[in-house]
């Protein structure tokens, strides 16, 4: 998007970075350093904003009141990398401080700025504040250039061809959406120089400690490094495997595997913009152009990126899409409020060692493998502890390095069964479903120490050894590590009733379920599962005696 005013004003442009932390295929840097006409100055800027950057020490895990520690410190590496690549070209990574619209109508004042140029960017924040300051540049005669570059596609143009909706099944998307423009092959020998700074505060690029995180332990830090640089590299090495890229078929793919993760680990580097979209796009195709056969999409890696392009064009044409209320795509559905089960879950003690341990490297790592995801998440809703979607998805917004809101809202009302997948009948086993590709338990034992020495027999289900097993394996059940929150068998099926009765007002209501109806669907599923209760204790009463 380009705008401009007749207003005539400086001759700097300045390359505002959000996500689109890099220099390759980067049209928004190729416009501010050249375009239809020469910059004498370049300023390429990024604002530490303290809405995501200032330590909140109230937060449940070290980091802001919005990000974990482990993904401030991937932008942190990002940024420290685009700085290094910068100067390489003779230029160098400005960063200021403070709210990014107070910050950027300072330096378009005092940098002479005639151009003001940074990527679209489709997240409800940076909506509001980009119109805020493409008004601002408008009336000061800076034109304003703002190209789609993080997605493949223009959600907007998707949605126009689909009648002014998004598309919200993956199939009419594909049909949609056609082919994607191919990257920008431009290289750069040298850019225009940093002009007159003014009296602009400017730093370098800081720490973890430099922001206020004087307590942060370096080596607790994901092994995943941020960066451009790192991005490429990563991508180089798995295209180098062109069976692989060919044969890659999603959902396979091993979970518990963490030595060697069994998928790409590009999704951070896609998050931020450290690796164009597009040039993973034209790489997948490259190697598929000489593999004699190919999976195809869905399944294939191809299809993992047109994935994120749905999930992005259903989550900017829908209102609300990170709530349930107000949500036209979000079935309605009294989940219970329990801070309890929620806490449990979130720290790993729920007592389920499958389930515990993912959770355990998402704290350590910020990452964890597709499968893994789908268990914890259908775990925390609809297969056991029926706590609400939006809790889960505030606990991986905060801790996942790859943390995207529209595709981590877009998935966690998928796993939840509230829109887009809807067979809430199939449940992950919080106590198989890791079994069947680590039967060993060597993912549990690595991220859970106090396993560590649990028999193979009893490592997915603990509670259930004898106690001198537990005694010799120095960890107690109820002691050492927690009993089960709940017992997956009756938890699973009194889920799917409340499922199945939650899917049947929706129907008859034709999804217009009210407040009220939640409340009085909310005491009957209660009054339900206090009967069901009060039987099974009657039962066990009458069979003691």
């Amino acid at each position: 998007m380009r705008l401009t005013s007749s207003m005539g004003f400086g001759s700097g442009s300045l390359m505002w970075f959000r996500k689109g932390i890099r220099i390759h295929d980067n049209p928004a840097l190729e416009y501010a350093s050249g375009g239809s006409s020469s910059s004498s100055s370049l300023y390429p800027l990024f604002i530490i904003d303290p809405h995501y950057m200032k330590p909140d020490p109230n937060a449940f895990s070290p980091g802001s009141s919005l990000a974990g520690l482990n993904r401030i410190n991937f932008l942190l590496q990002s940024l420290g990398d685009l700085d290094v690549n910068l100067k390489k070209l003779g230029s160098r990574l400005l960063i200021l401080k403070g709210d990014p619209h107070e910050v950027l109508i300072r330096c378009l004042k005092e940098w002479n700025i005639g151009k003001l140029c940074f990527e679209y960017d489709t997240d409800p924040y940076y909506q509001a504040l980009d119109i805020k300051i493409k008004d601002y540049a408008l009336k000061a005669g800076i034109e304003v250039f703002s190209p789609v570059s993080h997605t493949l596609f223009n959600p907007t143009d998707i949605i126009q061809k689909n009648g002014g909706k998004p598309p919200l099944s993956y199939q009419s998307f594909v049909k949609l959406a056609g082919e994607p423009p191919s990257p920008l092959s431009t290289k750069y020998s040298l850019l225009p120089p940093v002009g007159h700074l003014g009296s602009c505060d400017i730093s370098e690029v800081p720490t973890v400690k430099d922001l206020g995180y004087e307590d942060a332990n370096l080596e607790e830090f994901s092994p995943f490094v941020g960066g451009e640089s790192e991005a490429l590299k990563r991508l180089e090495e798995c295209m180098k495997d062109k069976k692989w890229v060919a044969n890659f078929e999603k959902p396979k793919g091993n979970p518990s595997a963490f030595l060697k993760p069994a998928t790409t680990i590009l999704s951070p580097y896609l998050k931020f913009g450290c690796l164009s979209s597009r040039y993973f796009y034209q790489c997948i195709q490259d190697v598929y152009k000489s593999s004699p056969k190919h999976t195809s999409p869905p399944v294939s890696l191809l299809g993992q990126l047109l994935w994120r392009e749905f999930f992005y064009t259903a989550a900017f044409g829908t209102p609300n899409f990170d709530r349930m209320k107000g949500n036209r795509i979000c079935k309605q559905i009294p989940w219970k409020d329990d801070e309890k089960l929620l806490e449990a879950w979130r720290g790993a003690k729920t007592g389920f060692p499958w389930i515990d341990a993912i959770m355990v490297q998402l704290h350590q790592w910020g990452w964890m493998h597709h499968l893994a995801r789908h268990s914890v998440a259908c775990f925390l809703t609809r297969g056991d502890l029926f706590v609400h979607w939006e809790k889960g998805r505030d606990v991986f917004e905060r801790l996942l390095i790859d943390s995207d809101w529209a595709i981590n809202n877009g998935n966690w009302m998928w796993l939840s069964c509230s829109s887009f997948f809807y067979q809430y009948n199939r449940i992950y086993s919080p106590t198989t479903f890791g079994k069947k590709y680590d039967p060993n338990g060597d993912f549990i034992r690595h991220f859970l120490p106090v396993l560590r020495d649990m028999p193979k027999a009893y490592i997915y289900e603990p509670w259930t050894a004898p106690p001198s097993i537990q005694t010799k394996a120095n960890c107690i059940i109820g002691k050492d590590y927690p009993m089960p929150v709940v017992s997956h068998d009756s938890a699973s099926k009194e889920c799917k009733r409340k499922m199945g009765e939650t899917y049947a007002l929706n129907k008859t209501l034709n999804g217009l379920v009210g407040e009220d109806d939640l409340k009085n669907l909310r005491r009957k599923l209660d009054e339900g599962e206090e009967q069901e209760t009060e039987a099974k204790k009657r039962s066990r009463q009458l069979l003691i005696g």
